[in-house]
Order: C-alpha cells, then sequence, then structure tokens
C-alpha cells in the first residue's frame, strides 16, 4: 500500500509547512514620488518579499508536488470522468500556427475554420445528431444553450406557454439550474426502485406544459436506460423535447448513439471525454448538437464548407451569440487531434476498457454497491460511515477518493467512476485503499488525512468564512 512520506513534513508549533523554501529576506521600497494617483489611492512604502530564481522554483515546485492531480495517480470522481489525457494534444495546441486571433477574418483563418467544421462533423457523428455548435464553454454553459434552443423552438411554433422541464431527482445539479436560469419550472422526476427512469412516473410528469426531459445515460448511478425508446416516445408523444447531458458519454463512445435513441439535444463535454484535462475552474469546451428541425435555432455563428472554402454564416432562426469568438479554441483543436488519432476503433476501446475498468473495480471491493449491472461508473456505499470520513481517509493511502454523498438515493454514497486509462495495478490499489478504510475504526477516520499538506478542516468555517488571501492568514 502507497503512502505519502510522513518524514517530508514538517512541524512548527503543531502546523505544516513547507520545507524547502528559503528564509524570506524583505526590502522596503519607497514608491511615494513614483506615482501621480490621488492620496486615498498610494501609501508611501510596499514590503515585497526578496527571494532568488532558485528559491522560487523550489517552492512552487514543491507546492504542485503537495496538491494531487490527474498526474499523481487515480482520480476516480463519479460523473466526471477526470482521466489522464495524452501530451500530444498539449503539444498540438502549443503549436504557432494553432495562435489564431479570433477576430482575423474568415478569408485569412480557412485552416481553422476547417478544423472547426471537421469537428462540428465528428461530433455530429459521434453524437447521431445532424447540427453542432461549438460555442458553449463548459458542459453547464452547453446545457443552458440547448435549453435555450428548445425555448426558441417552442415559441416558434407558438407553444412558448410550455413552461416546464423535467428532470430526475439524481440529475446534475447544472440540469435543474439551467432550466431555472432558461425560465422554466423544473419537475422533478424520482427514480423507480432499480434506479432508472419510472416510466409511470414519466407519464403522469408530462403533459401540454412540458417543454423537455432532461436525461444522462447511462445516468449517475451507471445504469443504462433499457426503456429510453419508450421514454423518449412519452416525451416526444407530449410535443416535448428530449434532452441529452453528455457527462457520461465515455461510457458510449463509437457502442451508442443520443441521435438513435431518440435524443433532440445534447452537449459534449470535450474536457471529460475528449483530452483536455479536467478540474481546477477550467478550461472546458461544452458544444451542443441537435436534430435537424432545431438546427435553425443554434447559435451565431456557424461555420460551413462553401465549395473549397469555408465560411460563417447565421441560421434563420438563430439565438444569438452565447460566447466570444466560435467557442475555446485549443480546448476543440485538442479534442479534435484526440479524435483523430483514436479513430473510430480507439473511440470504441475507449468505452470498452472504462466500463471494464469499472466493473473490475467494483468486483474488488468489500462495500455494498445497491444498483446494477452498471457501465463505466457505479456508486458504492460507506454503509454506517460517514462518506466524507471515508474520503478523507483514502487521501492517507495516496489515492484520490470518489464523489461522496451524491446522488443521495444510496446511503452514504461513494461515486467511483476509474476512467480507462487506469492499468489493472492502479485498479487493484484503489481497491485495497477502499477495502482498507472500509476496515478501519471510527476515530481514524474522524480524524483523517493525517498525511498530507494540510490536516482536516472546518468544513462549515471555511464555507461560511472563506479566507482568500495569504493576509487572512497572518
Amino acid at each position: 500500500m502507497q503512502r505519502y512520506d510522513q518524514a517530508a513534513w514538517s512541524e512548527t508549533d503543531g502546523h505544516r509547512y513547507e520545507p524547502l523554501l528559503a528564509e524570506k529576506n524583505e526590502q522596503t521600497v519607497d514608491v511615494a514620488e513614483r506615482t501621480s494617483l490621488p492620496d486615498d489611492l498610494t501609501r508611501e512604502s510596499v514590503t515585497l518579499p526578496e527571494l532568488s530564481e532558485p528559491e522560487i522554483a523550489r517552492h512552487y515546485t514543491r507546492l504542485s508536488q503537495m496538491n494531487y492531480g490527474i498526474e499523481s495517480g487515480p482520480f476516480p470522481l463519479g460523473s466526471c470522468t477526470m482521466k489522464y489525457n495524452p501530451k500530444f494534444t498539449e503539444d498540438v495546441g502549443a503549436l504557432a500556427d494553432a495562435a489564431a486571433h479570433p477576430d482575423r477574418s474568415a478569408e485569412s483563418t480557412q485552416g481553422t475554420l476547417a478544423i472547426y467544421s471537421r469537428l462540428q462533423d465528428y461530433l455530429g457523428r459521434i453524437g447521431g445528431m445532424d447540427a453542432v455548435t461549438l460555442q458553449p464553454p463548459a458542459g453547464a454553459a452547453g446545457e443552458f444553450t440547448g435549453i435555450l434552443v428548445a425555448k426558441a423552438y417552442h415559441e416558434h411554433n407558438s407553444e412558448g406557454d410550455r413552461n416546464e422541464v423535467i428532470v430526475p431527482a439524481s440529475a446534475h445539479g447544472t440540469n435543474f439550474a439551467s432550466a431555472v436560469m432558461a425560465g422554466y419550472e423544473v419537475v422533478e422526476l424520482s427514480p423507480s426502485d432499480d434506479g432508472r427512469v419510472d416510466l409511470d412516473a414519466l407519464e403522469a410528469a408530462v403533459g401540454d406544459e412540458t417543454a423537455a426531459l432532461m436525461l444522462t445515460n447511462p445516468n449517475t448511478l451507471g445504469l443504462f436506460e433499457r426503456e429510453i425508446e419508450e421514454i423518449a416516445e412519452t416525451v416526444h408523444d407530449a410535443g416535448g423535447l428530449l434532452y441529452y447531458d453528455g457527462a457520461n458519454l465515455n461510457a458510449l463512445l463509437g457502442q451508442a448513439r443520443p441521435g438513435d435513441m431518440g435524443f433532440d439535444i445534447m452537449h459534449f463535454n470535450l474536457h471529460k471525454t475528449f483530452a483536455t484535462p479536467h478540474g481546477g475552474g477550467g478550461p472546458g469546451a461544452g458544444p451542443i448538437g441537435v436534430t435537424e428541425n432545431l438546427a435553425e435555432f443554434l447559435p451565431s455563428p456557424q461555420v460551413r464548407a462553401d465549395g473549397d472554402e469555408y465560411e460563417l454564416y447565421e441560421p434563420e432562426h438563430s439565438i444569438g451569440k452565447v460566447h466570444g469568438a466560435m467557442g475555446n479554441w485549443l480546448v476543440l483543436l485538442k479534442a479534435y487531434a484526440y479524435i483523430e488519432r483514436l479513430g473510430d476503433e480507439g473511440l470504441a476501446d475507449t468505452s470498452v476498457k472504462a466500463v471494464l475498468n469499472a466493473n473490475y473495480l467494483g468486483s474488488q471491493i468489500d462495500l455494498d454497491i445497491p444498483f446494477g449491472p452498471f457501465h463505466h461508473e457505479f456508486v458504492a456505499s460507506a454503509g454506517d460511515r460517514d462518506a466524507a470520513d471515508f474520503a478523507k481517509r483514502m487521501l492517507d493511502y495516496g489515492v484520490h477518493p470518489p464523489t461522496t454523498k451524491w446522488p443521495d438515493i444510496v446511503p452514504e454514497a461513494l461515486m467511483t467512476e476509474p476512467t480507462e486509462t487506469e492499468s489493472r495495478e492502479t485498479l487493484n490499489q484503489l481497491a485495497e485503499a477502499l477495502n482498507t478504510v472500509a476496515g478501519e475504526d471510527e476515530t481514524t477516520l474522524s480524524t483523517a488525512p493525517s498525511s498530507t499538506a494540510a490536516r482536516r478542516i472546518d468544513q462549515t468555517s471555511a464555507a461560511r468564512s472563506p479566507r482568500l488571501s495569504w493576509h487572512a492568514l497572518e
């Protein structure tokens, strides 16, 4: 079992500190006569740290070692697809020719527009969609854009009085938020006993006021909606649209397409599924795909081929621009490179291994997994333990914990997605950590972690009175 080396940390007065940074020397600089700003906006002097370049380099290198990232080890956050991403995509993004200014004309950026067009085509084929926009800069932005497209569609068809969006209780919180931000009322749909959509409950929920059902498939329990065609028919018969949350697309690549299941709108998380590291606030890209009858409502501008050249155009009933330029260009470029490198067979192999890894890991742990059979992820229960305590203790074993406490239909949930990039050896390490923590006493768990840079924090105080600057630590 891998553990962090506690000898690498030093303690003074009960507090841990970074041992590789030399003592700070300070210098005071007189600034009183160097500015013409008003007196109430200036100070007479400023104290600056005086450090050499090697000291600074060692400090930030050590800080990076204290943090846990996708290149440190497994990052099995359920529903987030936090997988290692190949470095060749970063090399592609760093190419000089990739530095295209967003305000350059279409005539001078034909190569960039060609990649946009090809990526739109690739994503459309992967998702079974007829048209794609690349503008939304994140999954949540894609959701919001998709719901705005649905709203424009209904209003164009003189059905603007459809004011409800149905969302399963286990859906991502952004689904609820996107619907509300677009001006809809949310109808929460409780799951059936097997964790999937309850068709009787759906039948009761849909009606003349239904604008859309937002659904993730496989859902947040890792379960495929076996009755997806019946679900689509129920929503469509009521005049609503079916929206696909692309958070779990990693499970379907090359195996099944949302468009073939009856979905009308979907978003892709390029930063989850197609190569850009996800987390830490960005970067992201959340393109949306739509069926043919919704293409005329997509954001403007769109890219299309015009003979041997490419041009920008505005769809007839476009909802307008939703992001600067054409989206997060470098994230889009890296996703394009990833798809090109893997090809059809590689993408299909990705989902096969993601499903295999999740099921292997699930078979190796002693915790209860109440719902199955699952695909790329599963939700185990910490039982009578606090899932948050369980997760904090896992940090002491050199692995990142799963998502905790959600979905709440599983008590003390540990939502786990190992992804396709982890080896069998790594999965065994994860299983050993989970099983070891499951056998430890409550006192050990309630005081964890004990071997990380920061000990257990007061989460309530951190949320209510956050310290957002190092000055607050003085």
